[in-house]
């Protein structure tokens, strides 16, 4: 990854205020192709402020946001989303009872006409797309007909994540995804995350866990109290730098 490529997403000045709550001041930071940034800092410094500013869930008060150079303003998550810009949340919002078809196409269904004029459910084409992008993420599933309520932790992630990348996420922001998780399951996520950077996108990871973090990302940035308390490349710090950032040592 070269330094020079444009960065998919650049945050200018965003500040977020809730009356006299100033939950994000003035924050700054880019996200090139194939780059993962994580954010960390306590819960209160600003971590979801900033990625609802980022999704369309809020409207910043100030600053700006660009997306491959140009100024967006999303009114709406779908908006965000048609851009490009995917979150994951720690719940997920998959539909336990649908395939993993049924789930990436959730709202979106594709039909087909039986005996040429019956609308019906495409669900060749949706068991395709989930063998697609399960593949495309090194995920193997034998089985693309059984409802998710029956996968664990680390396959639902990998739904959420297939479905973003159905949609062509440019951007995926991940929340915690790995908190909920057993060891091998996390394994199983940084293994999904590396994928996303090999396929050039960008991938903003929020996350308690420092060791996630070093294994999985490029650059931290923390937050504290809705400011930046420091940037610093992965491969030139260490954790007690990182903690001592987010407590203000």
């Amino acid at each position: 990854m070269s330094n020079a490529a444009q960065p998919i997403l650049e945050v200018t000045n965003l500040s977020k205020h809730f009356g006299a709550v100033r939950a994000l001041n003035d924050f700054s930071m880019t996200i090139r192709p194939g780059e993962v940034v994580a954010l960390a800092g306590d819960n209160g410094a600003g971590k979801t402020t900033l990625i609802k500013a980022i999704s369309g869930v809020f409207r910043p008060t100030s600053g700006t946001v660009k997306l491959d150079g140009k100024p967006v303003s999303f009114a709406t998550p779908q908006e965000a989303r048609d851009s490009g810009i995917e979150t994951i949340y720690q719940d997920l919002a998959l539909a336990d009872n649908l395939t993993i078809g049924g789930n990436i196409f959730l709202g979106r269904e594709p039909m087909t006409r039986k005996f040429g004029f019956l609308p019906v459910l495409d669900r060749k084409k949706m068991a395709q797309a989930a063998r697609d992008t399960m593949a495309l993420l090194d995920f193997h599933v034998s089985r693309t007909d059984a409802p998710v309520s029956n996968f664990s932790g680390g396959q639902r992630q990998a739904v959420a994540i297939g479905r973003a990348v159905y949609w062509n996420a440019r951007i995926l922001i991940m929340d915690e995804p790995t908190a909920a998780l057993g060891v091998p399951e996390q394994r199983k996520v940084i293994s999904l995350i590396h994928q996303l950077k090999a396929q050039g996108r960008g991938v903003i990871f929020i996350s308690h866990n420092l060791q996630d973090i070093f294994a999985v990302s490029d650059r931290i940035v923390v937050l504290r109290r809705g400011v930046e308390a420091g940037e610093r490349r992965i491969s030139e710090t260490t954790h007690d730098e990182v903690v001592k950032l987010m407590v203000g040592g």
